[in-house]
Parts: structure tokens; sequence; C-alpha cells
């Protein structure tokens, strides 16, 4: 008996990249031996529902898209309960977790690495009731991602995100939040927070810091206090560009924390709309998923599952 695939694809994602290497992938799949029950999704969070509903039937399911389609099947696997490992062929403007895991940006690389490789165990947070894969974030640009429409996103990449942000610095909105997490407690009106288990986000390595690993069960996090004139902005600037601490800026890194504001905040979960909430609880769910990664590609941030 062969081995059962899922591979659910984005065909929008990346100006439908996958499209003109669809069969080239198929035909690698198949030479490794898999039989292969494709899927391409038909709109938002069909990939989830179709992994929680199918995964359990298959050896392992492939994700191809951009970030957002790699979590809502990672999601979709943990709802369900599912325990097969899973593939990630890149194919978004921007793949911040891809970068992070050394994943080839050449999709039949990506695929063949697939086949060959052997399964690591990363983190992933819990949100709530909810999950995302590398990122939940609110404030200052955070919806840049989901109201950026898709069409916008394949043509410009990064510009698009830039482009749309730039049009909110004069109308900045900040949130009088709580916070409590292992490095204690932190208070006040803040424009922006990011909790992060990647090496890069938004395509800028420099904003999660150093010695970022992905499978040491814990976040890095960054809250940004809102600045009472220009040249606290400046300062906050300037040290997200450069090496400079601030004391705008509170980073650490934790476990898990709690986050509690007077008023909805409006989250975004891996690049999606991760709705409003008041009060936030985030836990890394350490090694809880595993993903395939080339047999002999180097990755310093991944251990083998436990």
């Amino acid at each position: 008996m062969g081995k059962k695939m899922l591979f659910i694809f984005n065909p929008r994602s990346g100006k439908g990249s996958i499209k003109n290497r669809l069969m080239d992938i198929l035909d690698i799949f198949v030479k490794g031996g898999y039989e292969i029950t494709v899927h391409p999704t038909q709109a938002y969070m069909d990939g989830l529902k179709v992994t929680k509903r199918k995964a359990g039937d298959y050896d392992i399911v492939v994700a191809s898209g951009g970030d957002g389609t790699l979590d809502e099947v990672v999601t979709g696997m943990l709802i369900g309960g599912h325990q097969i490992p899973i593939g990630y062929i890149p194919a978004g403007s921007t793949n911040d977790f891809a970068n992070s895991l050394h994943i080839s940006k050449n999709m039949l690389q990506a695929a063949t690495d697939i086949v060959e490789g052997v399964p690591h165990a990363f983190d992933v947070g819990g949100f709530n009731e909810d999950y995302f894969v590398y990122i939940a974030a609110f404030g200052l640009f955070t919806d840049v991602s989901y109201e950026t429409n898709q069409d916008m996103k394949n043509i410009l990449g990064h510009a698009a995100y830039i482009l749309e942000g730039t049009q909110r610095l004069f109308n900045i909105k900040s949130y009088n939040l709580r916070v409590k997490s292992d490095d204690g407690e932190l208070s006040g009106e803040f424009i922006f927070g990011m909790i992060s288990n990647s090496t890069s986000v938004g395509g800028f390595k420099r904003l999660t810091g150093p010695d970022v690993m992905l499978d040491d069960g814990v976040f890095e996090v960054m809250f940004i206090r809102r600045p009472k004139n220009i040249l606290e902005l400046n300062e906050i600037i300037a040290s997200l560009v450069g090496t400079n601490d601030s004391k705008m800026i509170e980073v650490f890194k934790t476990t898990g924390l709690t986050i509690e504001c007077e008023e909805e905040i409006s989250w975004t979960l891996d690049g999606e709309f991760g709705g409003l909430h008041k009060n936030v609880t985030i836990k890394n769910l350490k090694h809880v998923v595993q993903i395939m990664l080339a047999k002999n590609d180097q990755v310093p941030l991944i251990n083998p599952p436990e």
C-alpha cells in the first residue's frame, strides 16, 4: 500500500505561481510513493475545514500557499486532534515561517525535501480558543496584511504592506493594557504588540531580535508604548531600524502571557484577521506539530521531535 497524502494549496497565493509547477510537484510526490488527494482551497478557512475533517485518513498533509494557508492547515490539525506530519511549499508574497525554517523558495526543491526529508517538531501558539503558527499581533500596521487585497499583495509584495501602512502613521491608535507574563507585569498605553515565534516578521528580520529558536517553548514579545511627541516617535523608529535600545519599546521572552484591555482590540494571527478581543491568553504549545524538513539541512533552530 502506498502512503497517502492530502495536498491542500491556495491557487491565488503569490500571483498563482503554483499553477505552472503543479504537475511537476505532483510527479515528485508520486515518484516518492504517495497516493495524492489534491484540494485547491475554495474560500477563506476552507483549508482549515478540510484538514480538520480529512487529515486523519492520511499519512501526511502538505500545504502550499502563504503563511495564512499554513496557519489554516496547522489549526485544522490541532482542532481535529491529528498527529501526522505537515509539509510546506511556500507560495505567498511573504513567507516568514518558511524563511525561518530554511524551506526552499524553489517549489520543486521544497516538494523534494518533503518526500526525502525528516519530521521536526516546532512550537505553535495557543490564542484563547484559536492558534497561530508564528505571530499574533495588534496595533500599528497589523491590519495591513488582511486589509490589503490579494491582487495588490500579489503585484506589489512587501511594497503593498508599506504603502498601506504609511497612510496610518498620522492617526496612531493606542490601547490601555495590563500585561502579565513570565517576565512580570507591565501596563500603559501601547500602539503595537507582537508575540512571535519566527526569525522574521513581514520579511523584516530585525523585529524579532537575536537568538530566536522555534522549538524552545518560548515566544519573543515586543510592545511599543504610545509616543507623546515627535522625538519619542523618532526614538521608536531609530530603535526598530537600528540596534539602539529604547524605553518606549518593551522586549522580552515568555512561555505565555495574558493581556487585558478596557476595549476590544483587533488582532491578526499569521497575517489574517484574528477577531476582536478584550482579554487574551496566549500559551506556547511546545513541539505540538511536526513539519518535514530537508534531511541534510543544518537548521540550528530546530531539534527532532522527542
